[in-house]
């Protein structure tokens, strides 16, 4: 055989090797076809290619690993324990740009499925490597590293902290400073998922001076830098009062609140999820977010949005009305209780009604006043309903349950209370009777309404036990009418009266 002839073999078996990865990573783009590719053994195929001496055949056998072990867990698993990790955490230190992109998308698409499968990726040693791309001069190398080095943190804290000892806080810290848009993006995602964790573990993101960076970015016209620089802040406010003090010092405000006007939902979302994160911890970060005028944007925007996008304005609403009364009276001088009552009736998802009615139930707690500016929104029969109602869940049952309450027993307003004298349940009722037992004694007018509109005849018809705190209430409701009134209203009392006029002899002459 002729030295050319030798020539043209080894190029056929190049040129075959080239369309074979190259097919199978198109062919991986499908889901349709990553079962057919799994059973037909691609795995062990293309394993050897990764050490090809063509660097575009081990680049292209790397994005079809990557790919496959992107669709699923079980593809995932056997990139594991086909042991071609040490291949590429190997190939990762070695090789050019295109390479290193390729394998840090595979150790990426391995990690997303389980914490198992993130916890293979630090065993053979990938953080090391991973963190040494975060400085490469390529900001796609960097980009790739820190989205796999995200990947692997967000599972829990333990490969959180295996992320932060190898040393990629810094260094992410200085991704979110780098001119590219994309690479920003997924550092501050990259951070936000280290952060989430624990109070310790946000400490060494603050440590690394990483909220100064992010506060300066909330503004960016990017939309999706946005939610992500908005969730990182978020991760790190919710765990403490320092954090959220800290947070709140590198003057996110007011250029949070623009965010909740912002296009795109899941900005208006993130921004929402902050604010409300900094309002749960004290009165005074709540009384800070009253002032910067907080809770009327947000009332705005659980207005202009719908679904999920509403949820964290409506649970921020509920944590600054239970600090105190002040608090709630702001929430109802800026129009929160119509919007929350809008949310209760109208929403379709259980889990936001349950937000609603808890935020309600906040609102209304505090005094007289505060329950009657819940009650005069028709919200009380509205709660009684989603609690009564057989297809409510069991979360929305109970926190209408204790919205109720919570309102009932501070409000004072006869009209809103009335209904429920005929609609609701014995352990609600008590509570209806009980507030009527303490207006009444103190309200002539009302006294008269009680009986003109049928609620002393009502009252009369309650069985309670005798001795229980329904009984003592009630008695303490009859003590305010004369015994012939209440006679009168008893039931049996006109049978009485018929009885006595039959027995009645007129007198005649």
């Amino acid at each position: 055989m002729s030295q050319r002839q030798v020539l043209q073999v080894f190029e056929q078996y190049q040129k075959a090797r080239t369309q074979f990865v190259q097919m199978v990573a198109e062919l991986a783009t499908r889901p349709q076809n990553i079962e057919t590719l799994q059973n037909a053994g691609v795995m062990s195929l293309l394993r050897p290619l990764l050490l090809d001496v063509v660097p575009t055949i081990q680049q292209t056998a790397a994005l079809a690993l990557g790919r496959l072990a992107n669709y699923n867990d079980d593809l995932a698993e056997a990139v594991v324990k086909g042991n071609i990790l040490p291949q590429l955490v190997y190939s990762l230190a070695e090789q050019n740009r295109f390479y290193k992109k390729a394998a840090a998308f595979v150790l990426r698409a391995v990690g997303k499925h389980s914490p198992q499968l993130a916890q293979a990726i630090v065993d053979c040693g990938a953080l090391d490597t991973l963190v040494i791309c975060l400085e490469d001069f390529d900001p796609g190398v960097k980009e790739a590293a820190a989205w796999a080095l995200g990947y692997i943190a967000r599972h829990n804290a333990e490969l959180s902290q295996a992320v932060v000892d190898a040393g990629a806080i810094p260094l992410l810290v200085l991704c979110i400073q780098e001119p590219e848009i994309a690479l920003k993006r997924v550092a501050a995602s990259a951070l936000s998922d280290i952060a989430k964790h624990s109070p310790e573990l946000a400490q060494t993101v603050v440590d690394a001076g990483a909220i100064a960076h992010l506060a300066q970015m909330i503004l960016n016209p990017d939309a999706k830098l946005k939610r992500q620089i908005l969730s990182a802040l978020s991760q790190i406010a919710k765990h403490s009062v320092d954090l959220a003090e800290m947070v709140v010092e590198a003057e996110i405000f007011p250029a949070v609140l623009t965010c909740l006007k912002d296009k795109d939902e899941y900005v208006k979302k993130n921004a929402s999820t902050l604010i409300r994160e900094i309002a749960k911890h004290t009165p005074e970060l709540s009384q800070l977010i009253v002032n910067t005028g907080g809770v009327a944007a947000v009332i705005d925007c659980i207005g202009s949005c719908k679904g999920n996008i509403k949820l964290p304005g409506i649970m921020m609403l509920g944590y600054v009305a239970a600090h105190s009364e002040n608090l709630a009276m702001a929430v109802i001088i800026s129009k929160g209780v119509p919007q929350l009552s809008v949310c209760l009736s109208e929403e379709p998802e259980d889990h936001i009604k349950a937000a609603a009615a808890w935020a309600l139930g906040q609102i209304g707690r505090h005094t007289p006043e505060h329950a009657r500016a819940v009650a005069v929104t028709n919200t009380l029969p509205v709660l009684l309903s989603l609690y009564m109602s057989t297809e409510s869940s069991e979360d929305l049952q109970m926190k209408s349950k204790k919205a109720i309450k919570n309102i009932l027993q501070k409000c004072t307003y006869l009209p809103a209370l009335e209904p429920f004298l005929y609609d609701a349940p014995p352990n609600i009722l008590k509570y209806v009777v009980g507030q009527f037992s303490k207006v009444l004694p103190h309200d002539s007018k009302a006294r008269r309404l009680f009986v003109t509109s049928g609620g002393l005849k009502r009252i009369q018809e309650i069985k309670a036990e005798p001795g229980s705190l329904l009984q003592e209430y009630i008695n303490s409701i009859n003590n305010c009418y004369p015994e012939e009134i209440v006679r009168y209203y008893s039931p049996g009392y006109s049978d009485i009266l018929l009885q006595r006029v039959d027995s009645y002899q007129p007198f005649t002459n």
